[in-house]
C-alpha cells in the first residue's frame, strides 16, 4: 500500500470515528513524513490538547512548525517536549537548530553541548555546533567542531567546505585549497568550491587557473554574481576590456543586478573610453547601492569629476 493510499484509509477511519486517537496519530506522522506539514500540524494540535503529557506529540508538533518556518512556535513545542522527557536528545537537537534560525546562538550552543554530553560521536551535532560558533565569530572553536565532524564522517562536504573557508580566513590558503578540492572530490558540481579555489588562484597570481575555475563556477551556477565580477576583473587586469565587458553583459542577461556589478562595468567602460556608458554605469551603481561594497561617496566623487 502506498503512502497516499494509507493516508486515505486513515482519513476514512477518522470520518467514522473521530476519537480513534491511534489512527489520528498515525495519520499525522504519515502526513508529516509525506510533506503535508500544515495538515499534520492540525492533527498534532488536536492530539496535544488531549495528551498533554505526551512528549512525542509535542516533538512532532515542533517538527511541523519548523517545516512551516514558524520557528517561535517550534521552539515552544520543543521546550515542552524536553520538559516532559529531559532524557530525550532529539528534541534538544532540533531545538538547537530552531534557536540557530532565531539567531539565539548561545542557547543553541547549550542545546548542542547537551546532546554531545550524551553522545560525543554525533557528527551532525558537531557540525551544527560549528555553525553556531562560526556565526558568533569564534573561528577556532568552530574549526574544531567541523574537524570533529569529518573525523566522524569524512564525506560531509559542508564540513569540509566550512573548514576551507575558515582556513582561508586564517591565511592558510594551501590547506584551504585542499579542503575545497576534497569537496569537489565528493561533489563535483559544488560551484562554491570552484569559486573559492578561483579566489585562491587569483590571490596567488595564477590568473589563467582562476579564470578556468570561475568559468566552471558560472557554468554550474549562472546566478553567481561574485563569479562574474571577479571574472571581469581578471580579464580587465589582463587588458582584455572588451571580453570583460562581455562577461558583465552575460551577468545582466542572467538577471543579475547589483551595485558591485554595475560599478565594475562602469570601470571597464571608463578604460574603454565609453564615457557615456561609464556615467550610466555609475548612476546604476547608485540605484543599487544596497548591494555596493565601495563607499557611496567614491561613486559620487567620480560622477562630480566626470561632470565637473
Amino acid at each position: 500500500m502506498s503512502k497516499i493510499e494509507k493516508i486515505q484509509e486513515l482519513q476514512e477511519i477518522l470520518q467514522q470515528d473521530s476519537k480513534n486517537y491511534q489512527a489520528r496519530r498515525q495519520l499525522a506522522v504519515l502526513l508529516l513524513d509525506s510533506g503535508f506539514s500544515e495538515e499534520a500540524l492540525q492533527h498534532f494540535l488536536y492530539l496535544s490538547k488531549i495528551f498533554e503529557n505526551d512528549s512525542g506529540i509535542f516533538y512532532n508538533l515542533g517538527i511541523s512548525y519548523e517545516k512551516l518556518k514558524n520557528f517561535e512556535k517550534a521552539k515552544e513545542a520543543y521546550l515542552k517536549a524536553i520538559d516532559l522527557s529531559p532524557e530525550e536528545t532529539d528534541a534538544c537537537y532540533n531545538l538547537g537548530l530552531v534557536l540557530t534560525e532565531l539567531e539565539e546562538y548561545d542557547d543553541a550552543i547549550t542545546c548542542f553541548q547537551t546532546v554531545l554530553e550524551k553522545d560525543n560521536n554525533d557528527s551532525n551535532t558537531h557540525f551544527s555546533l560549528g555553525i553556531c560558533l562560526l556565526k558568533k565569530g569564534d573561528l577556532a572553536d568552530a574549526l574544531t567542531h567541523f574537524q570533529n565532524t569529518i573525523d566522524l564522517n569524512d564525506e560531509d562536504i559542508y564540513a569540509h567546505f566550512y573548514i576551507g573557508n575558515i582556513l582561508k580566513e586564517l591565511g592558510d590558503s594551501e590547506s584551504a585549497a585542499g579542503e575545497f578540492e576534497k569537496v569537489l572530490e565528493l561533489s563535483p558540481d559544488y560551484s562554491w568550491a570552484y569559486y573559492n579555489l578561483a579566489v585562491i588562484d587569483f590571490e596567488k597570481g595564477n590568473l589563467d587557473d582562476a579564470l578556468t575555475k570561475l568559468k566552471k563556477t558560472i557554468e554550474l551556477n549562472p546566478k553567481d554574481h561574485e563569479a562574474y565580477i571577479n571574472y571581469a576583473k581578471i580579464l580587465a587586469k589582463q587588458g582584455l576590456y572588451d571580453d570583460a565587458s562581455e562577461i558583465i553583459e552575460r551577468a545582466v542577461a542572467a538577471g543579475i543586478q547589483s551595485g558591485d556589478l554595475f560599478y565594475t562595468e562602469a570601470q571597464i567602460d571608463k578604460k574603454l573610453g565609453n564615457l557615456e556608458a561609464y556615467e550610466n554605469g555609475l548612476k546604476l551603481t547608485l540605484e543599487h547601492k544596497d548591494t555596493l561594497s565601495a563607499p557611496e561617496k567614491i561613486i559620487l566623487k567620480e560622477l562630480d569629476a566626470l561632470n565637473g
